[in-house]
C-alpha cells in the first residue's frame, strides 16, 4: 500500500472494552501505514469520529452499557459516519443467527476468535487499499469540478474577448475599405494606374481581414458549444448548399452527386458548418475544371458508415495533408483561391465533437475526397 504524498495516513479505529485486546490489535497493525485510535467502549468510540475521518472500524461486540451492534446502528445513523466501514471481531457470539445480526447492522466483514492474525492483516489492508482509492476518487473529482469552473470561467473571458476584438478591429477595417473605396470612386482620375493598383490591393486587404475576423470568430464559436443530438438529413443539407452555390455562380456548370439515403445523429447547425466548408471547398476547387463533378455519398467500412465529400478539382500532394486541418493553413495561395485557411480546421473540430474523424485523400490535377464518421441515426445520444 502506498500512501499519497503530503496526506495523512488512513486512521483506523479499534473499539474493544479489554485493554490487551487493544494492545494485541495494535501490535498486529503497527506495522501497516495507518494510524491507530483506540476506544475502550462505544461512547468514547462515538466522541472519536465526531474528530476524525477514519478508514475502518475494528469493534468488539460484546461490551458494557452499548455493545457492538449498538454503536453499529449509531454509526449508520449518522451522515459523516454512515459509509464508514467496519469489521466485527468477536470471540463471544459464534452462533449464525448473531454473525448474520452482524452483516445487518452494516459490518463489512466478520471475524470471530482465536483467528489467523494474517486474516484480519489482509482485510485491514484490502479496505485501507478501497480508502486510499476513494480518497483518490475524491481528489480528482475536486481538481475536475476546480478545472471546470476555471475552464468556464475562461471561455466567458475569451467570449467576452472575442466580441470585442470583433467590434475593435471591424470599426477601423471598414474605415479602411470605405475610404478606399471613396477614393477610388471619386479621385481615381487623379491617380495613375499604379495608385489606383494600390488602392484595390488596401480594399482587397480590409477585406480579407474582416473575413479572418468572421472565421476566428466562429471557430472560437464552435469550440466553446456542445452539441445537441438530433436526426439530420445529410442529403438535404447537401443539395440545398450545392443549389445556393450554383445560383451565386449561375455561369458555372457542375454536375452534382449526392446519395438519397444519407442520415446521421448530429447538431444540424454544427453539420450544416461542416457542409458548407466541405461543398464550398469543392465549388472552390473546381472553378478552372472542365466538367466539373461533385458527389457526395457514404460506403461501410470495416463495420462503420463513412460519409465523403469527392470533388474533380487541383487537388493537391498528399505530402502536406498533415497540415491541412491546422488554422491559417493553406495548400493553395490566395491569388489562385481565396480564403482563410481556417474552414478545415473548424471542421475538424465539429466532427471530433460528435464523437467521429476526418481524413482526406488527394492527388494534383484529380482533385480530393474528404472521408469523415458520424454517429448513426440509432446511436444513443
Amino acid at each position: 500500500m502506498t500512501i499519497p504524498a503530503g496526506s495523512d495516513k488512513p486512521k483506523i479505529l479499534m473499539v474493544d472494552d479489554r485493554p490487551e485486546n487493544l494492545l494485541a490489535l495494535e501490535r498486529l497493525l503497527r506495522e501497516l501505514p495507518v494510524q491507530l485510535f483506540r476506544a475502550s467502549s462505544g461512547n468514547e468510540a462515538l466522541q472519536l469520529t465526531l474528530h476524525h475521518d477514519f478508514a475502518l472500524a475494528l469493534l468488539d461486540i460484546q461490551m458494557p452499557e452499548m455493545d457492538g451492534y449498538e454503536l453499529a446502528e449509531l454509526l449508520r445513523q449518522e451522515e459523516k459516519t454512515a459509509r464508514m466501514p467496519f469489521i466485527f471481531i468477536s470471540a463471544i457470539y459464534t452462533e449464525h443467527i448473531n454473525i448474520f445480526q452482524g452483516y445487518e447492522k452494516g459490518a463489512f466483514s466478520y471475524i470471530v476468535k482465536p483467528f489467523e492474525p494474517s486474516i484480519l492483516l489482509n482485510k485491514v489492508k484490502l479496505f485501507i487499499d478501497m480508502y486510499e482509492y476513494e480518497q483518490s476518487l475524491k481528489c480528482r473529482t475536486l481538481e475536475l469540478e476546480k478545472a471546470n469552473i476555471e475552464l468556464e470561467v475562461a471561455n466567458k473571458e475569451l467570449e467576452s474577448f472575442s466580441y470585442s476584438v470583433s467590434h475593435d478591429l471591424r470599426a477601423p477595417l471598414r474605415s479602411i475599405d470605405g475610404f478606399s473605396l471613396a477614393l477610388e470612386e471619386e479621385f481615381s482620375d487623379l491617380l495613375d494606374e499604379q495608385g489606383q493598383d494600390y488602392l484595390r490591393r488596401i480594399r482587397r486587404g480590409a477585406q480579407r481581414m474582416s473575413l479572418l475576423i468572421d472565421d476566428l470568430l466562429s471557430l472560437s464559436r464552435v469550440s466553446r458549444v456542445d452539441p445537441k443530438f438530433k436526426p439530420v438529413s445529410i442529403t438535404g443539407l447537401a443539395t440545398e448548399i450545392c443549389q445556393e452555390h450554383q445560383v451565386a455562380q449561375p455561369g458555372r456548370t457542375v454536375v452534382t452527386d449526392i446519395q438519397s439515403d444519407l442520415e446521421v445523429m448530429g447538431d444540424p447547425g454544427l453539420l450544416r458548418i461542416v457542409l458548407d466548408n466541405l461543398l464550398g471547398n469543392a465549388w472552390k476547387f473546381t472553378t478552372g475544371t472542365k466538367n466539373a463533378n461533385i458527389s457526395v455519398g457514404s460506403k461501410i467500412q470495416e463495420g462503420e458508415r463513412v460519409f465523403c465529400v469527392q470533388d474533380n478539382g487541383v487537388g493537391f500532394n498528399m505530402e502536406h495533408a498533415s497540415k491541412l486541418f491546422a488554422p491559417f493553413q493553406r495548400l493553395h495561395s490566395v491569388d489562385e483561391f481565396p480564403g482563410t485557411g481556417i474552414g478545415l480546421a473548424t471542421v475538424q473540430r465539429i466532427i471530433h465533437k460528435h464523437g467521429g474523424k476526418i481524413w482526406v485523400q488527394a492527388e494534383p490535377g484529380q482533385g480530393a475526397s474528404f472521408y469523415f464518421t458520424l454517429p448513426a441515426p440509432s446511436a444513443n445520444k
